[in-house]
């Protein structure tokens, strides 16, 4: 059991070193391209934090354990608005811009209510997975042409960095993300057979909050350098990459078949409500700012769902 701990804490480094390589050389590369905060916040750091939970779900599923694949993408899209997003507003007050509602919000939540449809007959399939990946494509082509203009005064400021070490910082971090990945999810499987647990549980707390840590240091730091616009834009940005990429790519590779009954009947629910509450926090609060209180609601909330569960 020690050496399984031992794996399990080192595969979760790999898989956060990873994510951090991965964001550097990405929003490198973004810099490169011109893009504004908001769209870094919303594509590259939304996908490259999302990282962990794609390979950690292809993983689960070659290995025949759906349930973690498909409880990972639900227990980090409630982390990351009940524990990251709740965290955040806890040392900052963080004003969401009417776009981030009007746009990432709407699709966020059509493709939870997508995500539910596909879920309702215990199984998602290529088909299924690739009208999630080309609904995935289709955002990115409307992040990036359609609101490529909004805050351009914006615009990270070009830095002279190498093709190369961005190459180079892009095989790396995929390396660490496939080696994190496969120790995170062999130690996972092991202590759900030894505690007598369910695939699903372990989907919705150790690996779910183990791969929201990446969206949690990056908001808290992006909080701390002042960058609020992609502290929001990577929680929103990472839920909608979650379910179209997490489980668009992972369900062209192979069917995910469910087998918990309270996936579909029970966390699915928990996730879209908390998405919901983002929008009641934005309608009742004034000059549309989350401040502290609106944090600790999400935090309790997120504690009250995780000693349920468990």
């Amino acid at each position: 059991m020690t050496t399984q701990l031992f794996l399990l804490i080192l595969g979760l480094s790999l898989l956060i070193a990873g994510s951090n390589y991965l964001l550097k050389s990405a929003v490198d590369l973004s810099i490169k391209l011109n893009l504004s905060k908001v769209v870094i916040g919303l594509t590259v750091v939304s996908f490259a934090t999302s990282a962990p939970e794609l390979l950690i779900s292809i993983s689960s599923a070659l290995k025949g354990s759906s349930d973690i694949a498909i409880s990972n993408v639900l227990g980090s899209n409630i982390a990351n608005l009940g524990l990251v997003l709740g965290t955040a507003l806890c040392f900052t007050s963080i004003k969401i811009p009417k776009s981030n509602i009007k746009y990432d919000w709407t699709f966020m939540m059509f493709v939870s209510i997508l995500f539910y449809f596909f879920l309702k007959d215990f199984v998602i399939n290529r088909i299924e997975g690739l009208i999630l990946f080309l609904t995935l494509i289709i955002f990115l082509f409307f992040i990036v042409k359609i609101r490529k203009d909004e805050h351009m005064d914006d615009v990270v400021e070009n830095e002279k960095v190498s093709n190369f070490k961005i190459l180079l910082l892009l095989i790396l971090s995929s390396l660490l993300l496939y080696f994190g990945s496969e120790l995170f999810v062999k130690s996972s499987i092991y202590f759900a057979n030894y505690f007598g647990v369910s695939e699903r549980v372990i989907g919705l707390t150790l690996v779910a909050i183990g791969t929201s840590l990446p969206e949690l240091v990056t908001t808290l730091v992006a909080i701390y350098k002042s960058e609020l616009d992609i502290s929001i834009g990577n929680i929103i940005g990472s839920n909608i990459f979650n379910i179209l990429a997490v489980i668009g790519i992972t369900s062209l590779i192979t069917d995910l078949n469910i087998l918990s009954e309270s996936i579909l009947s029970f966390d699915i629910y928990v996730m879209i409500f908390f998405s919901f509450i983002l929008l009641i926090f934005y309608l009742s609060s004034k000059n549309r700012f989350l401040n502290i209180y609106h944090g600790l609601v999400y935090i309790l909330l997120f504690i009250t769902y995780y000693l349920y569960i468990v």
